[in-house]
C-alpha cells in the first residue's frame, strides 16, 4: 500500500486540488454553458441585494407657469441572503491502495494522484455530482423556485422574496386536432409581452431573447404541429424538417422564442422539466440571473473571493492511517432578480 504520509505532499493540499479542478474541463451542462448567471464572488457568507421599485409614469399636462409635479423618490430595499453549502466526500481506504506501493518507487505519488483525480473527476466522481447539483439549482432559479435535492424542500422562493405572484400557466392547446390559424403564434406573443412588461429595465430591445425549455411530450407535439412546420416549408430551411427540427434534445426558433427539448437526468425526476410542460426565461437580460459564490469555511480561504468549488484530502487522524477522505465543497446562491419575467406553459 502507499504510505499515508504521501497525502501530506503539496500535491494534495486544498489550494492545489482546488486550482486543478478550476482548470479542468467540466462535463457540459445546458444552463451552465448558456452563461446566463452573472458570477459574483463575495468574501462573506451573505449576499446583499438591493431592490429598487422604480416605476415609469406618464407625465400629466399642466398650464404654463403652474407648479411642476414632483417626481416620487425611488424606494430602495436592501436584503441579505445566505449562500448554501453543497458538500460531499468519498473515502479511499488503505486496502484500495494496496497494490500501488513499491518501496523506493518514483511512480507512487503519480499513481495516488491518479486515484484521487478519478475520485474527483472520474465518470462517477464527486465533481460530476457537484455539476448536477448546480444544474438542478440553476434550473430552479430560471423557474423562480430553487429546491433542495429532494425536490420538495424549498431553498429559495424568489417570487416570495420579492413579493410578486407568478403568472398563470399558458395552455398551448397542442393536442387540438383543428387548431385556429395562428393559435400557437398568439401564445408566443403572450409569453413575450408578459415577460417584457415584467422586465423592469432588464429587457434590452434587439438583444434580450426568450428561451423555452420543453418537456418531451410538449416538444413532440410542438414540433409536429402544422403551424410551426409550415413556416419551414418552401424556404431554404425546409430540409431541416428532415434533420434537426423535431429531433430529441435539439432546438429551433419560432415565434420569437428559442425552443429547446431539455435533457435532464435519465430518470426524468432528479433534474427534469415535466413532460407536458415548458418553462420560459430571458437570456441577455442584464442582472436577471446572478450566481454568488462565498469562500470556504477554513482559515486558508476566509475573506477571499469565493470560488466555484473547493477540494481537499483529509487523512485518518486516529493513528491507524486506514483511510483518507476526498471532499468537495461549494457555497453558491443562484439568484433570480426578476421572477415576474418567468413564464410557463403546458401542452394541453
Amino acid at each position: 500500500m502507499a504510505t499515508i504520509d504521501i497525502f501530506n505532499d503539496d500535491a494534495f493540499k486544498m489550494v492545489t486540488l482546488t486550482d486543478a479542478l478550476n482548470k479542468t474541463e467540466f462535463q457540459p451542462s445546458l444552463l451552465r454553458s448558456m452563461n446566463i448567471f452573472t458570477p459574483r464572488r463575495v468574501r462573506t457568507e451573505t449576499v446583499a441585494i438591493e431592490e429598487k421599485n422604480g416605476v415609469l409614469n406618464v407625465i400629466a399636462t399642466s398650464a404654463r407657469g403652474a407648479p411642476l409635479e414632483q417626481k416620487t423618490k425611488t424606494k430602495r430595499n436592501i436584503r441579505d441572503f445566505r449562500t448554501n453549502r453543497i458538500a460531499k466526500q468519498d473515502t479511499i481506504t488503505a486496502s484500495e491502495l494496496a497494490n500501488i506501493r513499491a518501496f523506493g518507487s518514483e511512480t507512487e505519488l503519480v499513481q495516488v494522484q491518479a486515484e484521487v483525480a478519478d475520485r474527483l473527476n472520474g465518470p462517477s466522481g464527486l465533481m460530476r455530482e457537484m455539476e448536477l447539483t448546480w444544474e438542478h439549482q440553476m434550473l430552479g432559479a430560471v423557474q423562480g423556485i430553487v429546491y433542495d435535492a429532494d425536490n420538495s424542500t424549498v431553498i429559495n422562493n424568489w417570487f416570495d422574496e420579492w413579493g410578486v405572484t407568478q403568472d398563470a400557466e399558458i395552455d398551448f392547446d397542442l393536442d387540438n386536432a383543428t387548431p385556429a390559424s395562428g393559435a400557437v403564434r398568439k401564445k408566443c406573443n403572450q409569453v413575450i409581452r408578459q415577460m417584457q412588461k415584467a422586465a423592469g429595465g432588464a429587457w434590452v430591445p434587439g438583444r434580450t431573447q426568450v428561451v423555452g425549455l420543453c418537456g418531451d411530450a410538449f416538444w413532440d407535439d410542438l414540433t409536429a404541429h402544422e403551424e410551426p412546420r409550415q413556416t419551414y416549408l418552401n424556404t431554404q430551411e425546409a430540409a431541416d424538417l428532415r434533420n434537426d427540427v423535431g429531433m430529441p434534445y435539439e432546438s429551433f426558433r419560432y415565434g420569437g422564442i428559442t425552443w429547446i427539448n431539455y435533457r435532464g437526468t435519465d430518470d426524468d425526476s432528479k433534474v427534469a422539466i415535466g413532460a407536458d410542460k415548458v418553462k420560459f426565461f430571458p437570456v441577455n437580460a442584464p442582472g436577471a440571473f446572478q450566481a454568488a459564490y462565498s469562500p470556504g469555511e477554513w482559515f486558508d480561504v476566509i475573506n477571499t473571493p469565493g470560488q466555484d468549488v473547493y477540494a481537499m484530502t483529509l487523512p485518518d487522524t486516529s493513528g491507524r492511517n486506514a483511510f483518507v477522505d476526498v471532499e468537495v465543497y461549494s457555497y453558491p446562491l443562484f439568484i433570480c432578480t426578476r421572477p415576474k419575467m418567468l413564464q410557463r406553459g403546458k401542452r394541453t
